[in-house]
């Protein structure tokens, strides 16, 4: 029997999350064969580890599509979209149904170590664009095996790579042996043992995006009821008017509402803000740890640490495949300057698709969380239509595929980390906040809007 052809061959999608497996869905809907490699046991392991936490979508922004579609024939109803799910939620309700109608398309317990061209390392330029790829993975049991595909979709997410406390990107000096006091998720104080971990004790809280504020939030309501509790907040730079978000302004409520309880928790006394507080050691005395700042401080001792510092791409089993990546956010080259913090303002977050998504290396994708690298605030929306995108490409529709369509909510914050690093009254660049959704047209598609989302 002959060997299939390329294109006879599944495309390989890397995760079962919210991003995967509506890639799967999209690839079923083009009549292509996706096989999805999920290390966990389960549809949405990921988001199984914040199942406490409530997005600040509703669910009418984070089902797909095409997904909808195949879960209709099992009478499958989306919750109310106005509503907003938790991630146990999305996961129960949504993402393991949809593993569930996709079945054998996805394989659990699938760990990917490698990927690249089958024959050729990333030297090689012979043949290479006509190779299919080879797909090394590792299953629950130990053993390896192989997969050969035609195309490979990494949404495999940034969960299992929490950025450090320190200031430069890498640990600070004592973090790695004070990992016992120190978490690097969102608390769900609803756990009896968790809750019994921080009730009463001085917690200090590194970070300032929305993780941040929802564990301040939490936090603060736990100081409420058992006294004694008190977080400190670390910032890396000072307070100014957009610290908190968009607020009343955010057109996606919920998310402003988040960043006004975590002034709250300020304003009431329940946590105290360091800023401008740059870690560089961690250190230990009588159980409980000491922050050190670049400049000297030393802050009184907490109890524990929770670092909410942002996440990051894991690329190592990428390492034989032709990546272009930008130097600063690890994002697609041609996407980062519309996601850049260092340099991004509100209403310059345009739509993208397969061409911001696309490598020297035909074939291979980025998508959802991933494909932004470091940056903040990517949206379940976007990822959606990532991969909407991705899958005409693969099908050979290119005109669907150019055709971008996508609106994404405004959020009233005019800046991310790099912008945020700088002084507290310095002037910013892009204009006030924000900037009015401006109208566009992309590829052969209907104008589209295009609004902040830094």
């Amino acid at each position: 029997m002959s060997a299939p052809t390329t294109d006879q061959l599944p495309v390989v999608v890397v995760g079962a999350g919210p991003t995967g497996l509506a890639a799967a869905a999209r690839l079923v809907e083009r009549g292509l064969e996706p096989l999805v490699l999920e290390a966990g046991p389960s549809a949405g392991t990921a988001v199984r580890d914040w199942a406490h936490v409530r997005l600040f979508s509703t669910w009418a922004e984070v089902t797909d599509p095409a997904a909808e579609k195949l879960l209709a024939p099992t009478g499958w109803v989306r919750p109310d979209g106005a509503t907003y799910p938790t991630g146990g939620d999305w996961a129960e309700r949504y993402l393991q149904p949809l593993g569930d109608v996709l079945g054998d398309k996805i394989r659990y317990g699938a760990t990917v170590t490698g990927v690249a061209r089958a024959g050729r390392d990333r030297i090689v330029d012979a043949g290479r664009d006509e190779a299919p790829f080879t797909v090394h993975i590792q299953t629950a049991d130990g053993r390896e095996e192989r997969i050969t595909a035609r195309a490979v979709v990494d949404a495999s997410g940034t969960w299992s790579t929490p950025g450090p406390m320190g200031a430069n990107g890498l640990p600070a000096l004592g973090e790695k042996t004070a990992a016992g006091l120190i978490s690097y998720r969102v608390p769900d104080l609803k756990d009896p043992s968790v809750r019994a971990r921080y009730a009463g004790k001085r917690t200090a809280v590194v970070g300032s995006g929305a993780s941040a504020f929802t564990a301040l939030a939490s936090l603060a309501d736990l100081a409420r009821e058992e006294d004694g509790t008190h977080t400190v907040w670390i910032l890396r730079r000072g307070i100014g008017a957009h610290t908190y978000g968009g607020g009343e302004t955010d057109e996606l409520p919920a998310r402003g509402a988040l960043g006004l309880r975590a002034r709250a928790a300020v304003e009431d006394g329940y946590a105290s803000a360091v800023t401008g507080f740059r870690t560089e050691a961690v250190e230990q005395e009588g159980g409980r740890l000491v922050l050190v700042a670049e400049d000297g401080r030393r802050l009184d001792p907490v109890d524990e640490a929770i670092v909410l510092t942002g996440l990051r791409p894991d690329l190592s089993f990428l390492s034989e495949i032709r990546l272009g990546l930008d130097e600063r956010l690890q994002a697609p080259t041609a996407l980062a300057p519309l996601i850049d913090p260092n340099v991004h303002s509100c209403g310059t977050v345009y739509p993208h698709g397969v061409k911001e998504l696309s490598h020297p290396e035909p074939g291979v994708y980025l998508a959802g969380m991933k494909s932004y690298g470091r940056a903040p605030t990517f949206l379940a929306m976007t990822g959606y239509e990532q991969v909407r995108s991705i899958a005409a490409a693969i099908a050979g529709d290119h005109e669907a595929a150019e055709r971008v369509e996508l609106t994404l909510p405004e959020t009233g914050v005019c800046g991310g980390a790099g912008l945020f690093d700088e002084p507290e009254n310095a002037e910013q660049p892009g204009g006030g906040c924000c900037a009015a959704p401006s109208t566009l047209r992309i590829g052969l598609g209907a104008p589209v809007t295009a609004s902040g989302g830094c």
